[in-house]
């Protein structure tokens, strides 16, 4: 083989290892509210007066997706139950080039499906299976469940009545070509074994490095019991007090070891999204405060 011949073959295979890198390039989104002062009073709510402007910042701080928030303080204000609304929506995405692939169902927080009467749990399904219409209107291909806080399961019962609404939503969401997310404080054990009992495919996991160091859980062990049903990422920091309790703070200040964290993620070949849901900067800063993060984010590539 002659030297330009191999000088060629040199060439070709930079150029693909080069265009590997650029396809395996992480792609991060951030929770809608984050590029916004906080609404009076809430730390994450759907936001009213600057959702539009979230758009425009979204890009600025290099973000490609915002993940929408339905809570029950957007009631009236959401633009994704009104015609027009999404119609407004879907051009500020092509206009920005941000995407909306994620529909975060806080209102499931305060009007949880458990404990709760059985008219009031029908009313609440019925909610869900509303939303997931939503969502693949949206372009949302996961619908985010938090069953923490408020909405935590506790009990054998609980785990029960939560596997027959999910095991009766899936295929209804499958139909809307969107994923249920679960969030859940569960142990690794006690989850994996949880998510033995719902093996429809439209069912996964979501997992969340703020939620893991603010319980003590180790990142690796989770994902060794149950990353295969992982399907999406939310990236915090969470510090656990000495004297109890936990707070959110600026990525790199936490409980959360982060070479942990991304020792579990490629252990999976994870290849989806990366939702920054942290802990909020000045107010009028969220755009830089926001960049610095992902720029820490980046150090584990």
């Amino acid at each position: 083989m002659g030297a330009m011949q191999i000088q060629r073959n040199f060439c070709v295979d930079a150029e693909s290892k080069l265009r590997l890198k650029q396809s395996m390039k992480r792609t991060y989104g951030v929770m809608q509210g984050r590029l916004s002062p906080p609404e009076p009073g809430r730390f994450q709510a759907f936001p009213r007066r600057t959702w539009r402007d979230e758009f425009r910042l979204a890009r600025e701080a290099g973000f490609s997706y915002i993940e929408w928030i339905h809570d029950n303080y957007d009631l009236g204000a959401n633009p994704i139950f009104f015609e027009n609304g999404l119609t407004e929506l879907e051009s500020l995405k092509v206009q920005y080039g941000i995407g909306t692939p994620a529909l975060c169902g806080d209102w499931f927080m305060d009007f949880p499906l458990i404990r709760c009467s059985n008219a009031e749990r029908e009313e609440r399904t019925q909610h869900l299976l509303n939303l997931l219409s939503v969502a693949g209107r949206l372009g949302a291909r996961r619908v985010v469940l938090p069953f923490v806080d408020n909405s935590r399961i506790t009990t054998d019962n609980e785990k029960e009545a939560v596997v027959g609404i999910l095991m009766r939503v899936a295929p209804i969401a499958q139909q809307h070509g969107v994923e249920i997310h679960l969030e859940t404080d569960l142990d690794p054990a006690d989850f994996s074994e949880f998510l033995g009992r719902l093996p429809h495919p439209a069912i996964k996991v979501n997992w969340d490095s703020g939620n893991s160091s603010g319980l003590g859980y180790v990142a690796t062990e989770e994902f060794s019991a149950y990353g295969n049903r992982i399907g999406s990422i939310h990236i915090k920091d969470r510090y656990r007090k000495p004297e109890g309790g936990v707070e959110t703070r600026p990525l790199g200040s936490g409980s959360a070891d982060f070479q942990d964290v991304f020792r579990a993620i490629r252990s999976i070949d994870y290849t989806g999204g990366f939702t920054l849901q942290v802990a909020r900067g000045a107010p009028g800063d969220e755009v830089d405060f926001l960049r610095g993060q992902i720029e820490f984010l980046e150090q584990y590539d």
